[in-house]
């Protein structure tokens, strides 16, 4: 069980992901972690398990400049990176986040498509 992505766009793309986790340590209840980088057609679970959220949120860019991309903002960095979302550092930009909603499903794969 698990929250999946799928690259079917023709680039090389790269995420990074945003989900509820109360209690988190910089006094904010959200998580959020990155980078996978994903090859046209390849697919990668940075949520292993079953998911107990029902809304996640991620942010995607391919290697030729698309993105994926919504709301809300916050700060991430160019490199990879595991943090509460309060956390940030002064290599890190500010990224809009796209929502997914994985209703009542324990597992969950969003396609990447252009």
């Amino acid at each position: 069980m698990s929250l999946t992505f799928v690259n079917h766009y023709t680039s090389r793309v790269s995420i990074c992901i945003l989900w509820y986790t109360p209690g988190c340590p910089d006094g904010g209840d959200w998580s959020k972690a990155g980078w996978w980088n994903l090859s046209p057609g390849e697919a990668k679970t940075p949520l292993g398990g079953d998911l107990t959220n029902r809304w996640y949120y991620f942010f995607a860019q391919a290697a030729d400049g698309a993105f994926w991309a919504g709301v809300p903002h916050t700060s991430v960095p160019w490199r990879k990176f595991n943090w509460c979302i309060n956390t940030s550092s002064s290599d890190a930009r500010d990224v809009g986040f796209r929502d997914i909603d994985t209703g009542p499903y324990l597992n969950f794969t969003y396609t990447l498509t252009p």
